[in-house]
């Protein structure tokens, strides 16, 4: 049986791992983001108390303050964390493809994927939670968001010498889509079926 809404299978191994510096050894501050991203995405931010993310790591709710002022900052650093992620490694897996579009396509494809697959819960929260974060925070967040998809319009372009710039930005948000669908669905197959179906997906999609 999964979440209602989600998809996301309770008590599913998914770790969330772009919270985390070292995946490894979380810290307390990043176990406190891994539970609340988990029961965000199942209830909803607004149906989840201080005491329910102090239950889930096993402290009580007031030592939750010692690292979040709020459960509105819990979710503001959720955000701009896996924000901020996205954009870094997208560059970064650019850079490392080489000269050649067609690779450094397959390179951003083949990340996005490992994302989603990695983070169901973190997605469902974005695209459900965002519009609950204050101005300030959700600005730095499109920003941050607006970067990575540069990065994507920049390697289409190379791929589509002769497509608009607006074309290249539809075509990356539809492979966004196509991809981060992932939570609704990915429970169906086992993850290395998954990952080769959306990445064959993705390509026919970014190089229609």
């Amino acid at each position: 049986m999964t979440s209602a809404g989600t998809g996301l299978e309770p008590g599913s191994p998914a770790q969330d791992s772009a919270l985390h510096a070292d995946a490894a050894r979380p810290s307390r501050r990043e176990q406190i983001l891994q539970a609340a991203a988990r029961l965000f995405a199942e209830r909803g931010s607004r149906a989840v108390g201080v005491d329910d993310v102090g239950a889930a790591v096993g402290v009580t709710g007031p030592a939750i303050y010692r690292h979040f002022a709020s459960k509105d900052a819990m979710l503001a650093e959720m955000l701009l964390r896996i924000s901020a992620r996205l954009a870094d490694g997208g560059r970064d897996r650019v850079a490392a493809a080489g000269s050649d579009p067609a690779d450094q396509l397959r390179a951003l494809i083949g990340f996005q994927v490992e994302f989603a697959l990695d983070n169901p819960a973190l997605i469902v929260v974005h695209d459900r939670d965002l519009a609950s974060l204050p101005e300030a925070e959700a600005a730095q967040v499109r920003r941050l968001q607006r970067r990575y998809v540069e990065v994507w319009v920049a390697v289409l372009a190379r791929v589509h010498p002769d497509a608009e710039a607006a074309a290249c930005r539809a075509r990356a948000h539809a492979v966004f889509g196509l991809i981060n669908s992932t939570p609704h669905s990915a429970g169906r197959l086992d993850r290395s079926a998954m990952a080769e179906l959306l990445r064959a997906m993705a390509w026919a999609a970014a190089t229609a």
